[in-house]
């Protein structure tokens, strides 16, 4: 049968694959389109599985809200400038609008949902690496609602932070969204600081302290100060307002008559152990693999 530049046009539209792997698929399946499809679409699970034990730490984080919910996402890429690709930022968009549809938050669960309406996030995922030739991997996604306000921020698309207040209004919310963004906090307030937190910390503290040589009650006095500085970093609360250092973040949220319910905060590849390449390591063993 004859492949047409019309059929492998159509091939293309419906699978982004590119033009020669389009006609080969149709070649090999005399010219079904149908078939050809599902051949590619094999061969691009064959290529994601290849590429799947390669580390993706680049990427984007994504935010979706819709009546008193918000789901934000990490999808990741290996490289910077794939995060950048208009087909992988759609992707993202795509994945987090799926999240926030089917209300999961399990990579796993969400694999198998649609998204765009044409095709589950799995093909998708799958087809968008045969586009691009890196690992893509939807990492981790977290859902917050409540009856209050809900902030959210974005910088640069690399880090995110959802929040839910009971009281306020939306401004603030998004506020203390940008807050949590560029601070970091580990959680709320003190209340929620693991014991095993709090006793590390005052062991090392302790020792510290120990080694000055002053007196016990001295000693005691400088672990309660590092441990109350300690806390105040740590907690959204007790941090210096981004916006303005001279008011804490639990301040003004009394001020206004609010508090927190709780937060996400996302920062692309954090916890992912990259492979750092050595140059001259590099070079030195072509060296003597010639020598």
């Amino acid at each position: 049968m004859t492949i047409t530049a019309s059929m492998v046009k159509e091939l293309r539209e419906r699978t982004g694959a590119g033009m020669m792997e389009c006609k080969k698929a149709l070649v090999a399946t005399d010219g079904d389109i149908n078939a050809a499809a599902e051949e590619l679409r094999k061969s691009g699970q064959a290529k994601a599985d290849k590429k799947a034990g390669r580390v993706a730490a680049d990427g984007r984080v994504v935010i979706k809200t819709d009546a008193g919910k918000a789901v934000i996402a990490e999808i990741n890429s290996e490289t910077d400038f794939v995060a950048k690709d208009e087909n992988f930022v759609s992707f993202s968009e795509g994945v987090a609008a799926a999240a926030l549809a089917s209300d999961t938050v399990d990579a796993t669960a969400l694999a198998a949902m649609p998204i765009d309406g044409s095709a589950t996030v799995e093909q998708a995922r799958t087809e968008l690496i045969t586009k691009v030739g890196e690992n893509i991997s939807v990492r981790r996604l977290a859902i917050v609602s409540g009856s209050g306000p809900i902030g959210h921020y974005t910088h640069g698309a690399r880090i995110g932070a959802v929040v839910v207040l009971n009281g306020g209004n939306e401004e603030l919310a998004r506020d203390i969204a940008m807050h949590i963004a560029a601070s970091n906090p580990v959680c709320v307030d003190e209340n929620q600081v693991p014991a095993e937190t709090l006793d590390r910390e005052r062991r090392i503290f302790s020792e510290q302290a120990a080694a000055t040589g002053k007196p016990a009650e001295i000693i005691e006095k400088m672990v309660t100060g590092r441990i109350a500085k300690f806390l105040k970093e740590i907690t959204l609360v007790g941090q210096p307002f981004v916006k303005d250092p001279d008011i804490s973040v639990g301040k003004l949220l009394k001020d206004a008559g609010a508090s927190v319910d709780s937060f996400v905060r996302f920062e692309v590849g954090e916890g992912i152990e990259k492979k750092e390449d050595n140059f001259v390591e590099e070079v030195m063993a072509q060296v003597k693999g010639t020598a």
